[in-house]
C-alpha cells in the first residue's frame, strides 16, 4: 500500500505541475518593442486579460520613455491614420473598440498644443461576445500609429501581438481602472482620408510652397525672366517656363529617389527636413545664400560666353531655367515644415509606387503655377518694363537672403558658427575677387591668374578654418588641475577668449599640429581649455589674480615642479613646447615600470 500511495502523490504532483507551469493561458504576453529613436529612446507593449468596470478583455499596457509620445486624435497627427489605432481579433471572442486613457498636452514642433499618449498608459479592449463552448483561444492585438519626439517624428508602424486567453478564468483576471478618452476619440481610426483626398492635399501644399518667404528671393529672378520674355514669342515664353517647373520636378525626384533606397534597402523612411539637420548640407545652404546675395548686390555676374550663346539658339538659358527651378525648390525646405509634413509622412507611409507618386504630385503642386504664368502671354504684356526697380529690387532681396543665412546658421552646432561665419567672409572676398578684379577686356593669362589665387585662397581657408580639435580639450576646472598636480601629472592650461584673435592662432599653429598633439595624447597630459571671453567666468580671474597675465598664454605644469612653464607674450611657440613635452615621461613608459615592478 505505501508504494500505490506514493505513486497517487506521484500522479497528483504532476497534475499539479501541469496545471500550474504547462498552461500558459492569461498569462501576459512578453513585452513587444514598438518603436524606437536612435538608443535613446524606445516604446513597448504587452497584453494580458484584464476586466474594467465589470467588462472582461484584454489590457494593453505601454511602457517607454516620457520623451516618446503617441498622437491621441486623428486630425492632429503627421496623418490620418498615424495614431495610435489598437485592436483585437479572434475566431473565439468579438471585441468591442478600444478604450483610451486620457490624453497629455504638449505643445509640438509646430507650435500647437495636441494631445498625446506617452510614457506608461494602458489600453483596454473589451470583449463583447464568446462562442459557445469556448473557453480558451488565440487572440492577436494589432497597434499601429507613429512615435514622435519633441523634435522628429519616427517611421510610422503597425504591430501584431499574440496572447492567450482562458475565458474560464475571468473571475481572476487582474481589475484596471484609469480615466478615460472622451467617446470622440474611442474608435481611434475612423475618418481616414482617402487616397485622392491625399493627393489633393499633397498637391495643395505644393503649390502653397511659393508664398514661403525663403521662396521669395528667387521670385524676382523669375520675373525678370519673365519680362524680358515678354516681348519673344509665346512658344518660346511658355518653354521658358517649362524649363524652370522643370528644376522643381527634378528635386522632388531626387527626394523620391532618395526615399526609394532608404525603405528599399535600408527599411527606413527620408523625413522632411532630414537634411536640414545635416551640418554639411546647412553650412552649404548657409554660402550659397552668401554667394547669392554677392550676385543680387553685382559683386559678380553669370554671363554666357557669345560663341556659346550664338550657337545656343532657341535652347539659350535653358539650363539657368531648370537650375532656378531646382533652387526654389531647395530654399523652400526650411520654411515649409508646417505645409508639407502632412503630405510627405502619409506619401511615405504608403506602397513604394504611390508613395514616390505622391513626392512628386508635392513637387507638381508648386511647378504648375509659374507653367501657367508663362503660358499667358497676355499677362507678361501688362508687366512693367524692366528699369531700375528691377535692379533695387534685386539689390533689396540680397539682404533678404542674408537674413537666411543668418538664420540657417542658427541650426549649426555651436562650435561651428563661428568657423562658418569666418569661411562665408573669406569666400565673399574670393568672389569679390573673381568678378571685381577683372573686366571683360581682362588679358585672359591675368584672368586665370587672379582666379586660380581666388579658388586658392578659398580652398585653403577652407582646410584651416574647418580642421578638426586634434587635442582633446578639458573646460577649465580648477579642482581637477589640483587633483592632476598632487598624482603627478602633466597639466596644460590654454588660456583663451572668444574675442581674441591672436588666441585663433595659437590654435592653428600650435595646437592642430600633429606632433604637438600627438605628445599631449602619449604623455597623458591633462589639456584645459580655460574660457575667459567673459569677466564671470572662473577663468578669467585666475589669469588676472594669480598669473597676472594676458591672453594668449600657456601653462605648463611638469611633475615635481611648483613653478610652471609660460608661453604669454608671443605665438610661435610650438618648438619650445614640444622640447618641453619630450621631457616628460610617456604614460607607456610609467605603466611598464610599474608592470615590471620598479
Amino acid at each position: 500500500m505505501p508504494g500505490k500511495d506514493a505513486g497517487v502523490l506521484l500522479v497528483l504532483v504532476l497534475a499539479f505541475s501541469l496545471c500550474a507551469f504547462g498552461d500558459d493561458s492569461n498569462k501576459p504576453s512578453d513585452g513587444v518593442v514598438l518603436t524606437h529613436y536612435k538608443d535613446e529612446y524606445s516604446s513597448s507593449a504587452r497584453v494580458e486579460p484584464a476586466r474594467m468596470d465589470g467588462r472582461a478583455g484584454v489590457a494593453v499596457s505601454f511602457e517607454g520613455d516620457e520623451e516618446l509620445h503617441y498622437y491621441a486624435r486623428p486630425e492632429k497627427a503627421t496623418a490620418s491614420g498615424f495614431e495610435l489605432i489598437v485592436g483585437a481579433n479572434s475566431p473565439a471572442f468579438v471585441f468591442g473598440e478600444a478604450v483610451y486613457p486620457k490624453w497629455k498636452i504638449i505643445t509640438d514642433p509646430l507650435g500647437r498644443k495636441v494631445e498625446v499618449y506617452a510614457g506608461d498608459f494602458a489600453v483596454f479592449v473589451p470583449i463583447e461576445g464568446v462562442g459557445e463552448g469556448v473557453t480558451k483561444a488565440d487572440v492577436e492585438v494589432t497597434i499601429s500609429g507613429q512615435a514622435c519626439t519633441s523634435a522628429v517624428c519616427i517611421e510610422p508602424f503597425k504591430t501584431t501581438i499574440p496572447a492567450k486567453v482562458d475565458y474560464g478564468q475571468v473571475e481572476s483576471w487582474q481589475q484596471i481602472s484609469f480615466e478615460k478618452a472622451p467617446r470622440d476619440v474611442q474608435s481611434g481610426g475612423a475618418g481616414g482620408y482617402s487616397v485622392w483626398f491625399a493627393l489633393v492635399l499633397a498637391f495643395a501644399a505644393g503649390v502653397l510652397l511659393n508664398i514661403m518667404p525663403c521662396v521669395w528671393p528667387v521670385l524676382p529672378l523669375v520675373i525678370m525672366r519673365i519680362v524680358e520674355q515678354a516681348g519673344e514669342s509665346r512658344r518660346r515664353s511658355f518653354s521658358m517656363g517649362l524649363a524652370f517647373c522643370a528644376g522643381i520636378l527634378l528635386f522632388f525626384a531626387c527626394l523620391a529617389g532618395a526615399n526609394i533606397v532608404l525603405k528599399s534597402f535600408y527599411d527606413t523612411s527620408l523625413g522632411w527636413g532630414d537634411h536640414m539637420r545635416n551640418p554639411l548640407v546647412v553650412t552649404f545652404l548657409v554660402l550659397l545664400m552668401v554667394v547669392m546675395s554677392l550676385f543680387m548686390f553685382g559683386v559678380f555676374t553669370v554671363s554666357v560666353p557669345s560663341s556659346v550663346a550664338g550657337r545656343s539658339g532657341s535652347g539659350k538659358g535653358y539650363a539657368g531655367s531648370v537650375g532656378m527651378g531646382f533652387l526654389a525648390a531647395v530654399l523652400s525646405t526650411p520654411c515649409s515644415f508646417a505645409v508639407l509634413t502632412t503630405a510627405f509622412v502619409w506619401a511615405q507611409g504608403q506602397a513604394l509606387m504611390l508613395g514616390t507618386f505622391a513626392i512628386m504630385v508635392i513637387g507638381l503642386g508648386m511647378a504648375v503655377p509659374y507653367a501657367i504664368l508663362t503660358a499667358m502671354p497676355g499677362f507678361l504684356g501688362r508687366l512693367p518694363r524692366a528699369g531700375r526697380w528691377m535692379e533695387l529690387v534685386k539689390q533689396g532681396l540680397g539682404f533678404v537672403l542674408l537674413v537666411i543665412a543668418v538664420k540657417l546658421i542658427k541650426g549649426l552646432p555651436d562650435a561651428g558658427r563661428i568657423n562658418v561665419l569666418f569661411f562665408a567672409v573669406v569666400l565673399s572676398f574670393c568672389v569679390w575677387m573673381w568678378g571685381g578684379w577683372v573686366s571683360f577686356g581682362t588679358k585672359l593669362s591675368r584672368k586665370i591668374l587672379v582666379r586660380v589665387i581666388a579658388v586658392a585662397i578659398c580652398v585653403l581657408a577652407w582646410m584651416v578654418i574647418f580642421t578638426t580639435e586634434r587635442v582633446e580639450w578639458t573646460p577649465y576646472d580648477a579642482a581637477r588641475i589640483e587633483q592632476a598636480r598632487l598624482e603627478g601629472r602633466p597639466v596644460l592650461i590654454d588660456f583663451t577668449a572668444g574675442w581674441c584673435a591672436n588666441c585663433e592662432i595659437v590654435d592653428k599653429v600650435v595646437y592642430q599640429r600633429r606632433d604637438i598633439s600627438g605628445l599631449i595624447a602619449k604623455k597623458d597630459v591633462l589639456a584645459i581649455r580655460a574660457d575667459t571671453s567673459e569677466e564671470s567666468m572662473p577663468a578669467t580671474a585666475v589669469l588676472k589674480n594669480v598669473y597676472k597675465e594676458a591672453v594668449p598664454v600657456t601653462i605648463l605644469y611638469l611633475p615635481g615642479r611648483d613653478e610652471p612653464v609660460r608661453f604669454s607674450g608671443e605665438i610661435f611657440f610650438a618648438k619650445k613646447l614640444k622640447q618641453a613635452l619630450q621631457s616628460l615621461a610617456s604614460k607607456r613608459d610609467d605603466d611598464g615600470e610599474k608592470e615590471n615592478g620598479k
